[in-house]
């Protein structure tokens, strides 16, 4: 009879990888990311263990949103306080925070627990073409 195979954390080797977000499209860049982060494009993944790898986001201020997202999807952020929601739309977001499209995108596809927010901590982004990881020698990643 076979066993499941479970990787104990020593077992797991993280690599690094590095992406150019410049003209991808968000929902592309973030679907293939989180994959990484989440240890799904390894033969030795696991539901409920951290297996994945790091991925550098550069060029996050040049993503695309096709059609009409840049200037009606919003973006919504109360601080549980009567009337203090906030509403934002992705071209606003952009300008102030461009990284935040990029982050935002990526968390919604993570798992909604501890084991999320871990795989997010693997998750580097950056609005421009310098990252300050170039010591983990990432390997780069290409996307579609």
């Amino acid at each position: 009879m076979s066993k499941t195979y479970s990787p104990k954390a020593g077992e797991i080797e993280r690599d690094w990888y590095v992406v150019d977000a410049a003209n991808l499209p968000l929902g592309r860049l973030s679907t293939e990311v989180a994959r990484v982060l989440t240890g799904k494009n390894k033969p030795q993944y696991a539901p409920h263990i951290d297996t994945g790898d790091f991925v550098i986001v550069v060029n996050a201020a040049r993503t695309v949103l096709t059609g009409n997202k840049e200037t009606e999807k919003k973006y919504y952020r109360h601080s549980t306080k009567p009337g203090s929601l906030k509403v934002a739309t992705a071209q606003e977001v952009r300008s102030k925070k461009p990284t935040m499209l990029v982050e935002k995108a990526v968390r919604g596809m993570l798992p909604k627990n501890k084991l999320g927010r871990r795989q997010l901590r693997k998750l580097k982004v950056y609005a421009g073409p310098e990252h300050p990881h170039a010591a983990q020698q990432p390997a780069p990643m290409t996307i579609g």
